[in-house]
């Protein structure tokens, strides 16, 4: 089934998509994400995932081809709160906010009860094997098809992709920094042959125990960006910092976008 008429589906039953950023994004909830998933692996063919935050948002303006690659996949979500605050503002309000992170918890758990085989591919070596052993721990009838760490040479890539399409996974999560994972996924798509494919960034090293994700609170009110900066400040605070700024003005010019769009000069 082509990937037009997958989403044409996927519009009908659950309703129409909202358009910022230059990118289409899934107003759905958690249970609809994972019921659209699972709409996915019973259809065949490939899927792919694509969590929005504001870091995406402001790399979209140096990267066109990354914002291609957001419109181009047929789940798309609002990973980042200041996303979905956003979206009420200019009257297009999302349902909730539904992270990469929390999707995969709810993947996987599906997994786990409807026995579909998943396959992890990212991570250090001993990050990704204390996740493996988390998840056997907590759901021992998870079906893990195979896992490999995320380090490898050019050159080995056509073997990696070859495992994982040998190992007939139902859904692949690629635990890799961006804008990698968004360019492995859709490089090497439709030769995976996997029928749902997504990045989950760092949610291993949360599995595994190396990092803590915000409590529930913190998350609620949107400043899990600030919990991950106090974890790794050298590291975070310039990003969030001047990722912010720029997401300020992106955000004017979508005002400006808007106001343009209806007022009557422009009918």
């Amino acid at each position: 089934m082509s990937s037009a008429i997958v989403q044409k589906f996927a519009l009908e039953k659950y309703g129409a998509r909202i358009h910022l950023f230059g990118c289409d994004i899934d107003n759905l909830t958690a249970s609809e994400a994972v019921n659209r998933v699972e709409s996915f692996i019973q259809q065949g063919g490939s899927h792919c995932y694509f969590a929005l935050n504001v870091h995406k948002v402001v790399a979209f303006r140096s990267s066109p081809e990354l914002c291609q690659i957001a419109n181009r996949s047929e789940l798309v979500t609002a990973d980042g709160q200041p996303i979905v605050w956003v979206s009420k503002w200019l009257g297009k309000p999302i349902k909730q906010r539904l992270t990469g992170a929390d999707l995969m918890g709810h993947l996987i758990q599906m997994a786990a009860e409807k026995q579909y085989r998943v396959y992890l591919l990212g991570g250090r070596p001993e990050v990704l094997q204390r996740a493996v052993n988390s998840y056997r721990v907590r759901f021992p009838r998870l079906q893990i098809a195979g896992y490999r760490h995320g380090y490898w040479a050019d050159d080995e890539e056509n073997d990696i992709v070859a495992a994982i399409r040998d190992a007939r996974p139902d859904m692949l999560f690629l635990g890799m920094s961006s804008p990698h994972k968004e360019l492995f996924m859709d490089r090497r798509l439709n030769e995976l042959q996997v029928p749902f494919t997504m990045g989950v960034g760092g949610t291993l090293d949360i599995v595994a125990g190396v990092t803590r994700r915000a409590p529930l609170w913190i998350q609620r009110i949107g400043f899990e960006w600030l919990w991950r900066v106090m974890q790794e400040p050298r590291r975070m605070f310039k990003r969030y910092l001047f990722d912010g700024i720029r997401f300020f003005y992106i955000v004017i010019e979508e005002v400006f976008i808007k106001r343009s769009r209806s007022s009557p000069e422009s009918r």
